[in-house]
């Protein structure tokens, strides 16, 4: 579905991606882990067009997609839930959610659209006509994701959704993402919580200072001693 190849981005001089590759096939959930700095938000930015590559190549569905604008990569099916929320605050939950319909103009269907949003997070009905910038962090966390299922995407990426957030959303969050991949979505999830994160992808890779330095299954890499140590905590056992 989507292939990163080679792909090369720097800033002033310095590469934050040093010529990394990565697939996400259609229908799982991929997971990135790495350290604070390690280049997972620039790769995410730049497969949505935020950020300008050097060289390589991104393709979505065999189609080239770098150098395309953020808008027409988003008509392509991709979505991205930025890191820190960023929700309209003085907007209500509603206006929010329609604002992630923006390009549609199929009314029924967005109605429709929105009370899926409500039943997967009931939360954000009780408090529709709410200011988006009166929700707890978490609630607000639900609104950033249910704004972007606003325009149907194909792929949905995260960057840090469970960022600052208690550990019993954190959970809410995580079961909230299985879900919508259970429902046909695919998911490229950033995320410092590797564990959870693990738990729940199909496919993982690990990012240190723009190189990829390790791929696998999320329980093998759950497993495998030196993420351990690195990322969940734990010590390595001599």
């Amino acid at each position: 579905m989507l292939k990163v190849e080679n792909l090369v981005v720097s800033y002033g001089g310095i590469e934050a991606l040093k010529g990394i590759s990565l697939d996400v096939p259609d229908g799982e959930i991929v997971t990135l882990i790495g350290a604070n700095g390690a280049g997972k938000s620039t790769l995410l930015r730049s497969i949505i067009g935020l950020v300008k590559v050097a060289s390589g190549e991104i393709t979505y569905n065999g189609q080239k997609i770098n150098g395309l604008n953020s808008q027409k990569i988003v008509k392509t099916g991709i979505t991205l839930v930025p890191e820190g929320r960023r929700v309209f605050p003085n907007l209500s939950v509603l206006e929010n959610l329609q604002i992630g319909a923006y390009m549609r103009n199929d009314k029924e269907d967005i109605k429709k659209d929105i009370n899926w949003i409500y039943e997967l997070f009931p939360r954000l009905q009780e408090r529709s006509w709410q200011m988006a910038g009166t929700l707890s962090g978490g609630e607000q966390q639900m609104l950033a994701v249910g704004r972007a299922l606003m325009c149907r995407p194909k792929l949905l990426m995260m960057d840090e959704p469970s960022l600052g957030l208690a550990p019993l959303i954190i959970k809410d969050i995580f079961r909230i993402i299985r879900e919508i991949n259970q429902q046909g979505m695919t998911i490229l999830l950033i995320e410092q919580n590797a564990n959870m994160a693990l738990k729940i992808a199909d496919k993982g890779y690990v990012l240190e200072t723009g190189n990829l330095t390790m791929t696998g299954t999320g329980r093998e890499l759950l497993e495998n001693p030196e993420i351990a140590a690195a990322y969940l905590g734990k010590k390595k056992k001599h």
